[in-house]
């Protein structure tokens, strides 16, 4: 049987006040995505508001492509299953063997506090299933509570987007708050590797990757976790 992987982006287009667009990074989604289907895994993807989330345009310059990202940009049946994401209130735990949140500064906004979310992670983590974030996206993990009632991610070894590398993109004042400040002060053992290097991190459930470059590292951790 084909392992189900749900992949959970972002609906927030907006960069805080500056005028300027936000979302998902696209080499955050397509080097996982294509680990995954390349392993025989079947992916659905979903995201608050359903239908096309939004693409930071910046992940689409010619400084951020990768062999990935090209893959997709010439992959009509990959962009038509973006375009059709599933409405995240309308997924549940129980279909899919492990989820991944692909990071954009996008999801710092709204997929933080989104109650569908935290209910869809803790309800991965109740049944005893894998979720793995990258970049931003572990911020998803910062409200969610583990099966003992404290802070999923408290005494566990856990890495995103670190202080240095949202200093070095100039948005240190524009991010509502900065990921590695949030995940230690939930406790967590925050850990990482030099600026845009590659590290991602397992401790139990929980897989996170650091930047981008450590999209497809985290989510071969999370492929080798659904054995």
């Amino acid at each position: 049987m084909a392992k189900k992987i749900l992949m959970v982006l972002t609906s927030h287009a907006e960069l805080g006040n500056t005028g300027e667009k936000t979302g998902f990074w696209v080499e955050e989604f397509a080097a996982p995505y294509y680990a995954f289907i390349d392993a025989g895994a079947k992916v659905t993807l979903a995201s608050p508001q359903g239908g096309q989330p939004p693409i930071d345009p910046t992940s689409t310059l010619s400084d951020f492509q990768t062999d990935a990202t090209k893959r997709y940009d010439n992959d009509s049946a990959a962009q038509t299953l973006m375009a059709n994401t599933h409405v995240l209130s309308e997924v549940n735990a129980s279909d899919y063997d492990a989820v991944f949140y692909p990071g954009g500064h996008g999801p710092l906004w709204d997929l933080v506090d989104n109650t569908d979310s935290i209910t869809l992670i803790e309800d991965f983590i109740k049944a005893q299933k894998p979720v793995a974030a990258v970049c931003h996206a572990s911020a998803a993990f910062l409200n969610i509570k583990g099966a003992d009632g404290n802070a999923l991610v408290a005494g566990k070894k856990v890495t995103g987007f670190s202080n240095t590398e949202e200093a070095a993109v100039q948005l240190t004042d524009i991010v509502p708050f900065l990921v590695e400040d949030e995940l230690i002060k939930k406790g967590g053992d925050y850990q990482k590797t030099d600026d845009w290097g590659v590290l991602a991190l397992e401790d139990g459930l929980v897989i996170t990757g650091q930047n981008p470059a450590s999209s497809e590292l985290a989510a071969k951790k999370l492929l080798t976790k659904l054995g």
